[in-house]
């Protein structure tokens, strides 16, 4: 794994449980205890601090935490508490939920999760809320957009094998002629061969397109599409070039200029923090010229900042 949070040792849950315990009891809270041991903990070794917290205390850990934290700092701790399995089911759920749709929410999860990853979203979502996740996202969402994610939903993308160079051609002359040579734009192209094709083999049409055309697919999707199915097409490109790319990028956004993005910045510090965080690190740094942490460092404050730079794990100035 390329994650900046591992499996903790030697690991006490019953210690930790304790520990917890008494930050949070009597008058005050120990803030620093709290995300000291739930940022150094893997989402495996938390749920076992959960169950101990029950069977010594009776008390639920996540209700203790919501009730002793306030804010943003709250929101992490709590992110942090939910089992690794279900965090995405849970993002889409809320992204769902109730008057309007968060579109971005949907974009990034659907556009940079593998086939497995959304096999298991949806089999999750189904065992939790009892409803089936592309029904809920069909009745929320609409057109070209709506479609290319039910397509991602399908989780039906080609296995990485032997590149086949004739398709790549064919791939990228269709691209070509749906967009910048076609008035108006063919977006059922675009979607059947971005949402279906295997990783390996896109990167190679991504080359053959740009050779065809003179232009990056990205700027074909910028000048022939809009709103969320721009955004949505843009996030898969992206995706099947580098997902920590993608990430570092999803980041620098969430904190560049006036106010702070902190629902996805928690989202993706958490859910990648076990995954490839020390990539995306490497790839911000590249991309942006500063590091993550700095980056963290500067926009946010208190014991939500602390845990932040703590999940960030170092620095790469």
């Amino acid at each position: 794994t390329r994650g900046t949070v591992t499996a903790f040792s030697p690991f006490d849950a019953r210690a930790d449980a304790e520990a917890l315990r008494k930050a949070m009891k009597g008058m005050g809270t120990d803030e620093e205890t709290i995300l000291k041991i739930l940022t150094s903990r893997n989402n495996a070794q938390r749920q076992e601090i959960a169950s101990a917290f029950k069977t010594l205390f009776g008390r639920d850990l996540v209700d203790d935490l919501k009730s002793e934290l306030t804010g943003k700092f709250e929101t992490l701790m709590v992110s942090l508490m939910r089992p690794a399995y279900i965090f995405d089911a849970h993002a889409l759920k809320h992204a769902i939920k109730g008057a309007g749709t968060n579109e971005k929410v949907l974009t990034e999860i659907l556009a940079s999760r593998t086939p497995a990853e959304v096999r298991n979203i949806k089999q999750v979502y189904l065992q939790e809320y009892e409803a089936n996740l592309e029904d809920k996202i069909t009745g929320e969402t609409s057109g070209h957009f709506q479609r290319l994610l039910v397509v991602l939903l399908q989780a039906n993308r080609d296995p990485d094998g032997r590149v086949d160079e004739g398709l790549v051609e064919q791939d990228a002359q269709v691209l070509f002629r749906a967009g910048e040579l076609k008035w108006g734009t063919d977006e059922e192209k675009f979607i059947t061969i971005l949402g279906t094709r295997s990783v390996s083999h896109l990167r190679r049409v991504f080359d053959k397109y740009m050779t065809i055309s003179g232009f990056q697919i990205e700027e074909t999707i910028d000048r022939e599409t809009s709103g969320d199915l721009e955004k949505l097409l843009l996030a898969v490109v992206k995706c099947i070039r580098s997902v920590p790319a993608y990430f570092a990028e999803t980041l620098y956004y969430s904190m560049k200029g006036a106010g702070t993005d902190d629902d996805t910045l928690i989202r993706v510090m958490v859910s990648r923090s076990e995954i490839d965080l020390l990539d995306i690190r490497q790839e911000f740094r590249k991309n942006f010229a500063k590091s993550l942490h700095h980056v963290i460092q500067k926009d946010t404050s208190g014991d939500y900042r602390k845990a932040l730079l703590l999940l960030c794990g170092g620095d790469d100035d």
